[in-house]
């Protein structure tokens, strides 16, 4: 089935765009730090709301929605990453990782969207509480930088990719929720693949 686009929206410099979970909202961003809202029924007529994310200029590299559409999770060529308030923008806590010269570091929100996991430059992967703010995992990746992380829809499980793909199964029994701590023993079970 051939396929046709159905609008164009000219924007400068290099937006990043992400749905919410149900396609009706989708989000700019742009660069300068702007987000801009759109509603996908009605994107010609320009966003509904814009916000800025004060503070931190880089370029967004990758900007996500949760899946209850609350959040947004923003991630930045600065090596930052940003839970922000989908509907008024406001920032609820930021996180930063150690940088990577090569690779453009994604974040995920989990399922619950309780917690962003991410890899980093040093080859770990973490996890942070959203509402304590706080690392509360950290596991050492075994495949160098995980440039990307994607949840299965319906396991507790993500998978985790640089140029080896690994499956993580998340221990909730060890996570430590305790401001500044964290626990630095593998809370998974990964296995390696290759083709």
């Amino acid at each position: 089935m051939p396929a046709s686009f159905q609008g164009i929206l000219r924007l400068r410099g290099r937006p990043t765009v992400a749905y919410d979970q149900q396609g009706l909202v989708f989000a700019v961003a742009m660069e300068g730090g702007a987000i801009k809202l759109f509603d996908s029924r009605s994107y010609d007529k320009g966003p509904f709301d814009t916000f800025l994310v004060g503070g931190d200029t880089a370029e967004v590299c990758d900007i996500k929605f949760s899946n209850d559409g609350k959040s947004m999770l923003l991630t930045t060529t600065d090596n930052n990453i940003y839970v922000l308030d989908a509907y008024g923008g406001e920032k609820r806590c930021g996180f930063s990782l150690e940088p990577s010269q090569t690779t453009n570091i994604e974040a995920t929100f989990t399922p619950d969207g309780q917690y962003v996991v991410s890899g980093s430059g040093d080859g770990t992967i973490h996890a942070w509480s959203i509402n304590m703010r706080n690392e509360v995992a950290s596991w050492n990746s075994n495949i160098g930088v995980a440039s990307c992380l994607k949840w299965a829809p319906r396991r507790a499980m993500f998978v985790a990719a640089s140029t080896v793909l690994t499956f993580w199964i998340p221990d909730n029994s060890k996570l430590n929720a305790e401001p500044g701590s964290m626990d630095t023993e593998p809370a998974t079970q990964s296995q390696h693949i290759s083709q």
